[in-house]
C-alpha cells in the first residue's frame, strides 16, 4: 500500500473524495493509502467464503467492498476482502449513497482479511487492524493467511481477541457459523479443481 503524500484528510472530506480514477484508497490515521489490487488467488479464495458464508445468510448480509470506519485519534478506514453484516447492520446501510459503516452504526459480525506477502500486509492484518476491529465491537474476524497455510480465527472476550489458529484438514471453528464445515486446506485451495468438491 502507498501513502500519498500531503493528502491528511479528514473523515467528511474522505468520503467526498474523488481523484478521478478506479483506485481504491483506505484513510489510515488521516492519511490516504492507495490499496494495489488483490492478487487472483487472494480474489478466489475470498469468493469461495463468500459463496460457502452463502449456504448461512442472505445475499444482503454479505459485503466484499464495504467500508469500516474505525476508532482513532485521527480517522482511519479499512476495506476487509469479507464482512458478514448483522441484520441491524444491513438494515442502517439501506438506502446510503455509500458503502461505509460508519462509528454510529452496528459493528459487523466478522470480517475476513486474505494476507498478501510482505511484512506490512503482515503487520496490518495480524496487529493494527485486529487492535481496530477489537476496539470497533466485531465479534469474530478471519485472518486467512496463504503465505503460512492457516486461518487465525479471533473471537472477542471482553474487548479482546482471543485467538485460535487452524492448519491444513483442520476444519475451522466459528461462532457466527457454528455449522460451517470447510477445512483450511479446502479454503486455501479455493478455485481449483478439487476444492469443487467442498461445495455441496
Amino acid at each position: 500500500m502507498t501513502a500519498i503524500i500531503g493528502k491528511h484528510l479528514r473523515l467528511e472530506e474522505y468520503l467526498k473524495y474523488d481523484d478521478g480514477t478506479d483506485s481504491q484508497y483506505e484513510l489510515v490515521a488521516g492519511e490516504l493509502v492507495a490499496i494495489p489490487p488483490e492478487s487472483p488467488k487472494n480474489v478466489q479464495i475470498s469468493l469461495f467464503l463468500l459463496v460457502n458464508f452463502l449456504k448461512f445468510v442472505p445475499v444482503n448480509r454479505l459485503s466484499n467492498k464495504v467500508e469500516i470506519v474505525v476508532a482513532g485519534s485521527r480517522a482511519t478506514t479499512r476495506i476487509p476482502d469479507l464482512v458478514v453484516l448483522t441484520d441491524e447492520l444491513a438494515i442502517a446501510l439501506e438506502g446510503a449513497t455509500r458503502s461505509t459503516i460508519t462509528l454510529d452504526m452496528p459493528p459487523p459480525a466478522l470480517v475476513v482479511e486474505v494476507v498478501s506477502p510482505g511484512k506490512a500486509n503482515e503487520d496490518r492484518d495480524y496487529r493494527y487492524k485486529r487492535s481496530e476491529y477489537a476496539a470497533r465491537g466485531i465479534a469474530e474476524y478471519w485472518i486467512v493467511d496463504p503465505q503460512i497455510n492457516a486461518v487465525t480465527v479471533l473471537i472477542l472476550v471482553d474487548g479482546f481477541y482471543e485467538e485460535t489458529r487452524f492448519s491444513g484438514n483442520t476444519a475451522i471453528a466459528s461462532t457466527i457459523f457454528p455449522e460451517f464445515q470447510l477445512t483450511v486446506e479446502q479454503v486455501l485451495n479455493a478455485g481449483e479443481s478439487n476444492a469443487g468438491n467442498a461445495i455441496s
